[in-house]
């Protein structure tokens, strides 16, 4: 005897347990950006602390020299995962769903998605490079902790911004409440 399908089955499911989604919650976009708006925060308050934290290093006598700072090296990931962020956050979403061409220009969805590409590429260079500055610079010297703690508030900005972006991407397909979709 073959089994029949639930009646709520759809074949067209990736997991036969359904999600339940919040009806009742009808501020997400805003929670969404908010949340992204706080990651984005974090992420560069972590930062700042840790520049401030290397510019007031002291040597733990006064015949030493504090051995490594945080310098324009590692500026550089933050930078690039911030400019990959905007990209990626600033590409119409439309524009990459699309079929055909969009406006009267065919090459539009293509281009989206080049830039879309070059956004993420941006952001994963950011997080390879600060890790990789993390352990050149950081872990391999083998410095204090509190020096280590640079090169970790630099990792930490780069997931943060890779967060925020993630998080800011799918507030923007959240339905607003101001929104309405009729369909015939």
């Amino acid at each position: 005897m073959a089994s029949l399908p639930r009646a709520d089955y759809d074949p067209r499911r990736i997991f036969l347990i359904s999600c339940p989604s919040l009806p009742f919650f009808k501020h997400r976009r805003a929670v969404g950006v908010y949340a992204a708006g706080a990651l984005f925060a974090i992420a560069h308050a972590l930062f700042f602390d840790a520049c401030a934290l290397s510019a007031h290093a002291k040597p733990d006598t006064p015949t030493d020299t504090v051995p490594v700072h945080v310098d324009f090296v590692d500026w550089l990931p933050g930078i690039f995962t911030t400019l990959g962020m905007l990209i990626i956050n600033l590409i119409d979403k439309e524009r990459l769903l699309s079929q055909g061409s969009y406006g009267g220009e065919p090459n539009i969805i293509w281009r989206a998605r080049l830039f879309l590409f070059i956004g993420f590429a941006l952001m994963a260079g950011g997080l390879a490079g600060s890790v990789s500055l993390l352990v050149l610079k950081y872990i391999v010297p083998e410095y204090e902790t509190r020096f280590q703690y640079y090169g970790f508030a630099n990792v930490s900005q780069n997931v943060c911004l890779m967060l925020a972006a993630v998080t800011l991407w799918l507030a923007q397909h959240a339905s607003s409440e101001y929104e309405y979709n009729l369909q015939l």
